[in-house]
């Protein structure tokens, strides 16, 4: 590995926010999720909740997911798949504090009145239904975009990479990527290994398949 990629590595690795996650509910169009991916590895997000609560979508073997608009950010970021909303919440809040749902609700937030430098897990919904009652109702509390248009809703990849630049712009503010990185020195280096590793495991799948197209 050359010195710039060990860099940026290293760079990429120490940045990450360990607080910080994004969930999916019901959300299942690859460009979609490709793009929320993208958005995530942009800001520093370690690790993805995909979760379908709908009978239908619960089928789906594989996740889908649109390469292009991924930009290669799959392969960094631990992506968790769950049929099984108790389950999935009961990981989520196992490393984040509170769970905050883009809802139509009159009780929610304008987005810029949040708290995001604290512990957090965003959740959004599918274009169609916005996440489900049920879900909502596992939430700490609810949020929305203001808009001053027709349309009452956001693209949910646009809403997305809105709210975490949001999260990114406060961030930085107090810090957090650069002068109180959240990860301890120990963990940068974990991280960095994985990233190594990640790297490797890259070159050898690529060696592997030009040997079975040859």
């Amino acid at each position: 590995m050359n010195p710039q990629r060990e860099e940026k590595f290293r760079r990429v690795a120490a940045r990450r926010q360990p607080d910080l996650t994004v969930v999916l509910e019901n959300v299942v169009d690859p460009h979609n999720i490709g793009a929320v991916l993208r958005s995530c590895d942009s800001v520093g997000i370690k690790e993805v909740f995909v979760l379908y609560t709908e009978p239908e979508l619960q089928q789906i073997e594989a996740l889908p997911l649109g390469r292009r608009t991924s930009g290669g950010a799959r392969r960094w970021l631990d992506v968790h798949y769950y049929v099984d909303a108790a389950a999935c919440f009961s990981h989520v809040r196992q490393h984040y504090d509170k769970v905050l749902g883009t809802y139509l609700h009159e009780s929610a937030s304008s987005l810029y009145e949040l708290d995001l430098t604290a512990s957090v897990a965003l959740l959004f919904g599918n274009e169609r239904l916005g996440i489900s009652p049920e879900v909502a109702a596992s939430c700490d509390g609810h949020f929305l975009i203001p808009q001053m248009g027709m349309a009452e809703s956001l693209n949910i990849s646009v809403a997305c990479a809105v709210t975490l630049y949001e999260a990114y712009r406060q961030r930085h503010l107090k810090g957090m990527y650069d002068a109180n990185l959240p990860l301890s020195e120990s963990e940068q280096e974990a991280l960095f290994q994985e990233y190594v590793r990640k790297h490797e495991e890259g070159i050898h799948q690529r060696s592997v398949l030009r040997k079975r197209e040859s």
